[in-house]
């Protein structure tokens, strides 16, 4: 996966990449791995200036930019983790990889304004797609709020 390709406006695409590695609950084989964090290593490399570039056109005291650079920093901080002993750890740390990837595309998205349904991922603003607020408890951090489209919290409730 090129992140050069898509991170400008297909935040969606790289939240996949990533959601798929911290999904597994089983080890991946260490190929897998190495391949997935050549892809996040791109990924991150494609996100990085743009959160950057975006975080500079604002205030100087832009909360959402500020926290924003704060996620870079800590990206940077787990690219520069050497390789671990062992597949699990190297997972762990590919992982981490890929949480980055998410939060950084939920910053970028943040900064310039882009909606994305919390349950399907796809932008909200799609022809013709009505959408409604939602809040919804989650294990880590207590309450995902945001939009989704209306077809996507009907098929929630069924």
């Amino acid at each position: 996966m090129s992140a050069t390709e898509s991170t400008s406006l297909d935040t969606a695409r790289l939240r996949a990449y990533a959601s798929w590695f911290t999904a597994q609950t089983t080890l991946p084989r260490h190929p897998t791995t190495r391949a997935y964090e050549t892809g996040l290593r791109e990924a991150l490399g494609g996100l990085i200036p743009q959160i950057e570039k975006h975080a500079a056109e604002r205030q100087a005291d832009d909360v959402p930019g500020k926290v924003a650079l704060a996620g870079v920093g800590e990206a940077r901080r787990r690219m520069g983790i050497p390789e671990r002993n062992g597949l699990k750890g190297e997972f762990e740390r590919v992982k981490r990889l890929a949480m980055s990837v998410s939060a950084l595309c939920d910053h970028l998205d943040a900064l310039t304004g882009a909606r994305m349904c919390l349950l399907c991922d796809r932008a909200l603003e799609e022809a013709g797609a009505n959408w409604v607020p939602y809040d919804r408890a989650v294990p880590i951090g207590g309450v995902k709020s945001g939009h989704v489209h209306a077809a996507c919290a009907k098929a929630v409730q069924r």
